[in-house]
């Protein structure tokens, strides 16, 4: 799985120099498929019945599952959420960036939100912790910048499958107690999904694209992680 996640790290970061004005989504589907195979990998996500495209893409409150079509053509301020995966020797790796087209402060500071979350969240990948420590960092960072933490989707486990137990909310419910432990090996994507607005999505009419009901914006950060003796040790980056 490291060696999934290092091949990936390098789609990603290749990625994210499209996300600029005029640039449409299908040139990241584009050029995520051509990295892929050429690095002798599998798109993950035309591994999931019905679902026939390398990466998704997402505008504004856009927030997960977005088909990259050629019609979605990038435009100054806009907030833009790529999420791609790949399989590699039995192995999948998943990660998500968001980046805006010359945001205003607003959206600057809604954005290092997101990424301070992630980062905290990362942290508590220790041994004994649990699946709650992470969920409990995200949702106490997110809303206590008065943002909404998405409730009606959550973070996975992920492995041999894209997508494996335990569930990683970016919220918490019931007793940290209940929560499934951190344990030595355990693989996780930890996605953290938030909005400007309030926390409802509604699927689009294409099937796929899940968006905030409320037309806020919305942004997406995920990386894989390692639960390891030494400390949380982050795949895709």
């Amino acid at each position: 799985m490291a060696e999934a996640g290092k091949k990936l790290a390098l789609v990603k970061n290749s990625l994210k120099n499209l996300v600029k004005e005029g640039a449409n989504a299908y040139q990241i589907e584009e050029l995520a498929t051509d990295m892929i195979t050429k690095l002798g990998c599998k798109p993950s996500f035309k591994m999931v019945p019905g679902y026939h495209w390398s990466t998704c893409v997402n505008v504004n409150e856009g927030l997960v599952h977005g088909i990259p079509k050629k019609s979605l053509v990038f435009k100054k301020g806009d907030v833009v959420s790529v999420d791609v995966g790949l399989f590699y020797k039995g192995f999948h790796s998943d990660t998500s960036f968001t980046s805006a087209i010359d945001p205003d402060k607003k959206i600057q500071e809604f954005l290092r939100v997101g990424e301070a979350a992630l980062k905290k969240a990362i942290e508590k990948v220790v041994l004994g912790n649990r699946v709650f420590d992470i969920s409990k960092v995200i949702e106490n960072t997110i809303e206590g910048a008065g943002y909404s933490t998405i409730k009606a989707l959550v973070g996975h486990g992920i492995g041999k499958f894209l997508h494996e137990e335990p569930g990683i909310p970016c919220f918490v419910s019931g007793e940290a107690k209940d929560s499934p432990e951190i344990k030595n090996g355990m693989t996780i994507a930890i996605e953290v999904m938030y909005a400007l607005g309030e926390d409802q999505v509604e699927l689009s009419e294409d099937g796929w694209t899940i968006s905030m009901r409320d037309g806020k914006i919305s942004a997406l950060f995920e990386e894989t992680i390692a639960a390891t003796q030494k400390g949380p040790q982050v795949l895709t980056t």
